[in-house]
């Protein structure tokens, strides 16, 4: 148990975190670069700690600096968000060593998950589906590359095995380019990751990205949370995530639910995380799990009711799930617009200060965000500024109510998408629902040659 949660993030997920640690009756401790003194979350917070400069690296993504922190506040539990360090094993590994709480999975199982060639041997023996693919990490020797090439087929796909945010992989359509692309990546796997080692997978035409939410306790009970479709990207970052997944059968979504929740127990897993998956022509195929909170899981509580922050700091706590798998009901449809500090078509980042905040409201909608009128946007972090999440009864109206939210959102004296979102929520593709991960990109290459034409 522990009273005091140190908050080890900034912008809109800190606030999220520490209006959820209030909620339950803990303090918090806000640690904040000197570039984020102003934030929401620092004024709220119990007690607040600079931790160094703007930069990152010296600040978030130092952990030296944030024990230092907890230690001199006497937080006796870390809380680390998404982002900076929310997947470093190490980082969670020391918090346990010193003897403090780390609000998320074990050391280990953040490793494990976050080697993608470890992740799919440990989902295979859970009987979760996964890309067809090399059994583990690629040999060095070219012709036994080529071999498990020509098993897999063209085209395929290598990753780095420590990849994400869509570094670290190459599409291969012939066996020529094969010897080199995988040189290639284990090149930027090394610089990326510190860790050459990748694998290779059958690639997949025209996918969906759809996860499932997991929340598990310390005594082996989970439980999953439904289907969520973020498959509207731009260069493997999401843009739009709604839950349920669209056009997909709710038997199919609670069987894959089901396997998950059996892989945790298997792997020991506990707290929030999130499976997440490629379907296809109706199967699904596991390709990573992220061991922290999702940007998008608004939209999941929206439909159950879950409050999932709550549930992980609960966990951490040892106190078991609150719910169980029957108790789970999902209601409605939600769906998140991401809203960034960038130029809406040439995506050119937008730091500076705002001017003029008017955040949208009405039935059904919530806005998770930090801005306020007057804030400086900082040019070293994410560009993320706000979410906002569209709740209604079914697709339609949700739909409906965030063309209506996104149409009275003002954001002044800093450059946002919101243009963006209120073109693309008009779209047929995307109206109709069910698209795969490519309609976005293809809709803004499509929209610049027609720019060029006239």
């Amino acid at each position: 148990m522990f009273d005091t949660i140190l908050i080890a993030n900034r912008g809109e997920i800190a606030l999220r975190i520490q209006r959820a640690a209030s909620h339950l009756g803990l303090k918090t401790v806000a640690v904040f670069s000197e570039a984020d003194a102003t934030l929401p979350h620092v004024k709220l917070a119990d007690e607040a700690i600079c931790i160094g400069p703007a930069s990152a690296q010296a600040s978030y993504l130092n952990p030296h600096e944030i024990l230092m922190a907890a230690r001199l506040t006497g937080a006796q539990a870390i809380h680390p968000g998404y982002g900076f360090l929310a997947e470093n094993a190490d980082f969670a590994e020391m918090i346990e060593r010193h003897g403090l709480t780390f609000i998320g999975p074990t050391s280990s199982a953040i490793r494990c998950m976050g080697d993608k060639v470890r992740a799919k041997q440990a989902m295979r023996m859970a009987c979760v589906p996964c890309v067809p693919g090399s059994e583990g990490e690629l040999p060095e020797a070219a012709d036994e590359i080529l071999r498990i090439g020509a098993q897999v087929g063209y085209p395929l796909i290598v990753k780095a095995a420590g990849g994400g945010g869509g570094k670290g992989m190459r599409v291969v359509t012939t066996e020529a380019d094969l010897v080199e692309s995988v040189a290639l990546t284990r090149q930027e796997a090394q610089r990326s990751f510190n860790n050459a080692a990748v694998y290779m997978e059958r690639f997949l035409q025209h996918p969906r990205h759809v996860e499932i939410q997991v929340l598990a306790d310390n005594y082996g009970k989970a439980i999953w949370l439904g289907a969520r479709d973020c498959s509207l990207q731009r260069r493997h970052q999401k843009v739009l995530e709604e839950s349920p997944a669209p056009k997909i059968d709710a038997r199919a979504i609670a069987a894959i639910g089901e396997r998950c929740v059996e892989a945790c127990r298997q792997i020991g897993y506990r707290g929030a995380g999130t499976f997440e998956f490629l379907y296809e022509d109706g199967e699904f195929f596991f390709i990573e799990m992220n061991t922290r909170v999702q940007v998008e899981h608004p939209v999941t509580e929206m439909v159950t009711g879950v409050d999932i922050v709550a549930e992980q700091i609960r966990i951490a706590m040892g106190i078991p799930l609150s719910i169980d798998q029957e108790d789970v009901t999902f209601t409605g449809h939600a769906i998140e617009c991401r809203i960034n500090a960038e130029n809406a078509w040439n995506f050119m980042p937008s730091p500076g200060t705002v001017t003029t905040w008017l955040p949208p409201g009405g039935p059904g909608i919530r806005v998770d965000s930090h801005l306020f009128a007057g804030y400086a946007v900082p040019p070293n972090y994410d560009s993320l500024v706000a979410k906002v999440i569209a709740y209604g009864k079914d697709r339609e109206q949700a739909m409906s109510r965030m063309r209506q939210a996104l149409s009275e959102m003002v954001i002044e004296g800093i450059d946002t998408n919101i243009g963006l979102h209120r073109e693309v929520l008009k779209l047929d593709g995307v109206v109709d629902g069910g698209f795969n991960i490519h309609f976005l990109e293809q809709w803004l290459a499509g929209r610049s040659q027609r720019g060029a034409q006239q």
